[in-house]
């Protein structure tokens, strides 16, 4: 009866340090007196926890807090180096693992090309080793990893940690990579596609400044997708599938798509077909500084390539291009009606073709979408390059670990929250009494009104 006892109380002070460490990562700096009023745990338990933790090194004390009158109290914080998350991310082209802190910084990063001749079997030791990498060159034991997130190209079914198909990786067969994770490294492990990541990354630290409704479009070598978040939360649907807007028909009896299908916004302005049109220009007679990019071999015209010519003034690549702003606006006058969010963030590799394309896409959108859905919307491109995808999954895999029933923050400190965790997914603690409503960040410069 001892043991059991003895076993509940370690139990339940684990918990409360869970329920603490939230507090202090969702509204930290704070002082103690502030998690009693959020969590309403006695204040003995909270001093011994507290005390545990600041030796332990999880909290540190950030300084007095600025209260007019009474005792000076002392501020606590997250000691961000004291755990790690990991992020791997993937498409057809790279692998790209990183180790971060709970800020989250980069420590370490692992970039490989995917190797998918071996089959899946290959593919997934890739992916285990990229991240294995990561860790041992952050110099971090793999007991102080919360977490790892993987995201990727393709249908990747979050609700149960799968790869479940990708035409672009080409893999043949479900692949599950929460299940493999978890066995190779003993750590919590989710799964994630790359564009829902990535417009965590741009909502969390880039350009859509903390808005709670929020589509982020992603534009890759083979596809075209979209992160979405309304009202603050990443939107999954039944089976994860949420933003395939690549797969948006656009045009009837248009061009076969790689999904069965014809017409998909993807067959006709993705960048594999941006570049397959290019090189059928040229075949057929044109001139472009497409080529000159490409150093003359016709084989190495990209989609990229196309944008960055068009950029330059080249007039075959500036008809293209032209193409790729309307029938992408489209898509977005579409979603606008539907979704209706505050903010759109184009995938920054959009804007090797210039300010043009942004300002074509808003021109669309205005033409297409209806006035009231559109009134205020926001357009801009992506502010964060390469390392997003790996951002994403560490404020996910964050927020994750301290995912202890969390309650809305009080009143008395809505406006001094910091705005990167004003839109985070919140619970309830126990006892919760008063609530209060999460306010949207402000608005970052540099955007064109849709």
């Amino acid at each position: 009866m001892k043991e059991f006892r003895s076993r509940q109380a370690s139990t339940k002070a684990k918990h409360d340090e869970r329920v603490i460490e939230a507090a202090v990562f969702r509204f930290g700096p704070i002082s103690r007196a502030n998690i009693q009023e959020l969590t309403h745990l006695h204040p003995t338990t909270i001093s011994h926890r507290v005390r545990e933790l600041l030796t332990v090194g999880r909290l540190l004390e950030a300084g007095p807090a600025s209260n007019a009158v009474g005792r000076k109290q002392v501020l606590l914080r997250l000691n961000e180096e004291h755990a790690f998350v990991v992020g791997v991310a993937f498409d057809d082209e790279h692998v790209l693992a990183g180790t971060m802190d709970l800020h989250p910084r980069l420590r370490s990063k692992v970039q490989q090309t995917t190797r998918l001749d071996g089959g899946p079997e290959e593919f997934e030791k890739q992916l285990v080793a990229c991240a294995r990498q990561a860790i041992k060159e952050a110099e971090v034991d793999i007991k102080s990893v919360l977490g790892i997130g993987v995201a990727g190209s393709g249908l990747m079914n979050s609700r149960e940690g799968t790869l479940a198909f990708s035409a672009t990786v080409g893999l043949g067969r479900e692949i599950p990579l929460k299940q493999i994770f978890e066995k190779e490294f003993g750590v919590p492990a989710f799964v994630e596609h790359l564009g829902r990541a990535k417009a965590v990354a741009e909502r969390d630290f880039g350009a859509g400044a903390g808005a709670e409704g929020m589509i982020y479009v992603e534009y890759g070598k083979t596809g075209i997708g979209a992160g979405i978040i309304l009202d603050g939360r990443l939107v999954y649907g039944s089976r994860s599938t949420a933003g395939e807007i690549g797969h948006t028909h656009v045009l009837e009896d248009g061009p076969v798509c790689k999904c069965g299908s014809f017409g998909c916004l993807e067959a006709m302005v993705g960048a594999a077909a941006l570049a397959a049109r290019m090189r059928k220009a040229i075949a057929d007679g044109s001139t472009s500084e497409a080529l000159t990019l490409a150093k003359g071999d016709v084989s190495k015209i990209s989609g990229f390539t196309v944008l960055e010519a068009a950029r330059m003034g080249d007039k075959t690549s500036a008809a293209l291009v032209e193409q790729v702003a309307n029938y992408l606006g489209l898509a977005l006058a579409n979603m606008v009606n539907s979704l209706n969010p505050s903010t759109l963030v184009l995938d920054p590799r959009l804007s090797l073709a210039g300010p043009d394309l942004l300002d074509q896409v808003a021109r669309v959108i205005k033409r297409q979408s209806l006035n009231y859905s559109s009134k205020d919307l926001l357009l801009c491109f992506g502010k964060l390059g390469i390392e997003a995808s790996l951002l994403g999954l560490a404020s996910l895999a964050i927020e994750r670990h301290f995912e202890v029933p969390m309650l809305k923050p009080p009143r008395f400190m809505v406006e001094t929250l910091p705005s990167r965790f004003r839109q985070a997914r919140w619970g309830s603690l126990p006892n919760e009494t008063e609530q209060g409503t999460p306010q949207a960040g402000s608005s970052s410069s540099g955007r064109s009104a849709a």
